[in-house]
């Protein structure tokens, strides 16, 4: 399948579809079908998303509305460990910038690089997580560490490095 935006392989375009398929006709399943495409993929191809939204028949517009309202969804490729550091303000005043440049210094990341050349690792600054009273708070995958400090970040992102 070719596109505008780059070239999906038959095999993806088949497991799209067999991904996509299940949600015809079911309102309200934006969010899940973006949810099944990234899982799928590690983020969300453009291709993938414009053939989706001509499968439902939904506008282009409102699939890439929710990808980029929401932060969970990534539109660029991530690495295949991923470290969020929340900065709202009650982790700033905590602490977070310190937490999240330490992280970036672990990972090797030069200022604006969100992901390792290696593609092993991808750090995300968010504005909230809605979790103030740990802050700061980090996520390395899917644990979340609350009251996290520096160096514990820096633990845990070396442990990860090593089974890389």
């Amino acid at each position: 399948m070719h596109s505008q935006t780059g070239f999906m392989l038959e095999a993806s375009l088949e497991e799209l579809r067999e991904m996509v398929d299940k949600y015809k006709d079911l309102p309200g399943t934006t969010i899940s079908v973006l949810q099944d495409i990234q899982e799928h993929f590690g983020y969300l191809p453009e291709d993938a998303v414009m053939w989706t939204a001509d499968r439902l028949e939904i506008p282009r517009s409102k699939f890439f509305g929710v990808a980029t309202f929401y932060s969970q969804f990534s539109l660029t490729p991530r690495g295949k460990n991923v470290v969020t550091v929340c900065c709202g303000t009650a982790c700033h005043v905590k602490g977070s910038e310190k937490v999240s440049s330490r992280a970036r210094t672990e990972l090797g990341l030069a200022e604006g690089q969100t992901t390792t050349e290696d593609m092993q690792f991808t750090l995300e600054l968010v504005a909230c997580l809605g979790t103030c009273s740990m802050a700061p708070v980090a996520i390395i995958n899917d644990k979340m560490y609350g009251e996290v400090r520096a160096d514990k970040l820096a633990r845990e992102i070396k442990k990860l490095v090593k089974e890389s």
